[in-house]
């Protein structure tokens, strides 16, 4: 009898203990449950895109398609100095914000528009990314940096000379006129070799003679005048000043030929323009020239042209 009263109370615990561990399971998966409903979501950030470089441009460099790409960029943290695309947010459609209400987090939905003032807000209106392509930068950029305009000389500004210059080059004016820009058919972008005509002293002493040299060869015209490109329709340009682009050596040499006599520019061929640029080589004075004798019908001039 006693032993039958043990097994009972015995089963009796092992049965208590059994449920007290499975009440415990339960609580704690509920509990469990309403901590996960508890946490609220981190709510999405709004992004916009921003140009930057694609690669580290150094001072100098002439931007290519290649160097820039867009990047997203959080709208709090943007500057008025950077180029956004449209000033419209990457995500435009809207960002869901999650907020808890009642049992469990909400999805809640904010609307294009503020994201787009937010954007407003941040920055200037900005130029496309195809005004920065054939720009030159100011400064030195590294890759992922912002695009700004402090640091880029952009294309479009007004044909800006100091970007239609290669590297190493120099813009030099010169004084012409139809006569010697070959009747006004010599255009901005052309190729030119430049003469120069002066006065010499005849080997006998008997007055002076016109002699013709050549300076320089293959020179490309920036301007005439102010215009940095023929004008649709237009197949001349009459100016009194023609921009060229010499190296710094060279435009000391068409320097000093401009203060010793007139020059005069002869259109090359588009088909000569890979040929050599720059200084002629000078002959020994009285080597390779010859007299030219010119006759008009009230005169008749001699004219010494080196070869």
């Amino acid at each position: 009898m006693k032993t039958s009263r043990y097994a009972v109370i015995g089963l009796a615990a092992i049965a208590a203990l059994i449920l007290a561990f499975l009440v415990r399971g339960m609580m704690a998966g509920s509990g469990s449950h309403k901590a996960e409903a508890s946490v609220q979501a981190p709510p999405t950030q709004p992004t916009a895109r921003v140009l930057v470089a694609a690669r580290d441009l150094a001072p100098g460099t002439r931007i290519a398609e290649a160097d820039l790409a867009w990047q997203d960029w959080p709208v709090d943290t943007l500057n008025k100095a950077y180029i956004v695309d449209g000033g419209m947010p990457a995500a435009s459609a809207g960002t869901e914000d999650a907020a808890v209400k009642g049992d469990g987090p909400v999805a809640v939905k904010k609307p294009a528009n503020e994201l787009v003032q937010a954007v407003a807000d941040k920055v200037a209106p900005s130029a496309a990314k195809e005004a920065y392509v054939g720009g030159v930068t100011r400064e030195s950029i590294l890759a992922g940096e912002p695009i700004i305009d402090a640091k880029i000389v952009r294309a479009d500004e007004g044909g800006y000379m100091a970007v239609m210059l290669n590297p190493g080059m120099r813009a030099l004016a010169v004084p012409v006129s139809v006569d010697n820009t070959a009747g006004g058919f010599i255009l901005p972008g052309d190729r030119v070799d430049i003469l120069v005509t002066h006065q010499i002293p005849r080997t006998n002493g008997s007055g002076t003679i016109d002699s013709v040299q050549p300076v320089l060869r293959n020179i490309r015209v920036l301007a005439i005048d102010q215009q940095v490109a023929a004008e649709e329709g237009k197949q001349s340009v009459i100016g009194a000043t023609a921009t060229l682009e010499v190296s710094p050596t060279d435009g000391q040499i068409v320097t000093l030929a401009k203060a010793s006599g007139t020059l005069s520019l002869m259109l090359r061929s588009y088909a000569d323009a890979a040929g050599p640029s720059g200084a002629v080589a000078a002959a020994p004075t009285g080597a390779g020239d010859k007299s030219v004798r010119i006759f008009r019908p009230d005169q008749t001039t001699e004219v010494m042209v080196s070869r």
